[in-house]
């Protein structure tokens, strides 16, 4: 087994190779690294020595159940917490210090979960918003790379957003997310409460969005469709990283189809 690695048992007698925040046989540094981080809520333990990375160019999906600690790793990513161990390192920078503001401003653009657009400004307006951290004023063409992935935002860009369907609005959060160019597009639960259809749409053109240039980390509960797209994937579970490996693998793994998948 590589140094990197450690091993848990995957509840079949056998193991899977947990990684930790080594950084890639690459001359490119990782984008976004964990290395060894604990996050509290109060005296709650929430994120338990968690490492892992997201190399750029990479969809890396980060699965688990509800209250393993996903979003509470997004809110860590984005510096609303904070890190009481442990280093949370983008381009090479130390986050644990830095505001949520800074943090966005640097070149991370969340798409949160429950999309939480402006609901009483148009979709056009809400685009505009994406755009505060950039010092240019021209976003026009920003929009219409947006309205080109989602031609239903352009049918609606005089429309309250708050007035659109759940699918609609979570579209939008994504553009919104997009007009401020982000580097890294951290994603939680972009399927959570649409239609098949749509979220073959969403999922569809998440990856559209990494091949024009944008790194995605995304939380999903939707193991299935995360697997599908993504490089790699890690497992979180009561704030731990039990699992860590290739997409692939990890769609074969016994231990992900029974516990995500819903197998037998």
């Amino acid at each position: 087994m590589d140094d990197g690695q450690q091993q848990h048992p995957d509840g079949n007698g056998s193991t899977a190779a947990v990684e930790t925040a080594e950084r890639p046989g690459t001359a490119t540094a990782p984008l976004l690294e964990f290395d060894n981080v604990d996050t509290y809520y109060g005296s709650l333990h929430i994120l338990k020595d968690v490492s892992f990375y997201v190399s750029p160019g990479e969809i890396v999906a980060l699965l688990g159940s509800n209250g393993a600690g996903k979003t509470t790793t997004m809110k860590t990513i984005l510096g609303i917490v904070k890190p009481r161990k442990g280093t949370v390192t983008y381009a090479e920078q130390v986050l644990n210090d830095r505001a949520t503001r800074q943090i966005v401003a640097m070149g991370i653009a969340p798409v949160p979960e429950g999309r939480r657009i402006f609901p009483k400004l148009t979709v056009a307006d809400n685009l505009t918003m994406g755009a505060w951290t950039r010092k240019d004023r021209d976003v026009r063409q920003d929009a219409d790379r947006v309205y080109e992935l989602f031609p239903r935002l352009a049918e609606r860009r005089n429309q309250l957003a708050g007035t659109m369907s759940g699918g609609e609005q979570q579209m939008l959060a994504i553009g919104r997310a997009l007009m401020a160019r982000p580097k890294l597009m951290i994603m939680d639960e972009p399927s959570m409460g649409l239609s098949p259809i749509l979220v073959d749409l969403v999922f569809d053109t998440i990856v559209e969005i990494n091949k024009q240039g944008t790194t995605i980390f995304m939380v999903e509960q939707n193991a299935f469709m995360a697997l599908q797209i993504a490089n790699r994937g890690y497992v979180l579970q009561t704030g731990q990283v039990v699992l860590a490996d290739s997409a692939a693998n990890l769609l074969a793994s016994d231990t992900v189809r029974k516990a995500y998948l819903g197998e037998s």
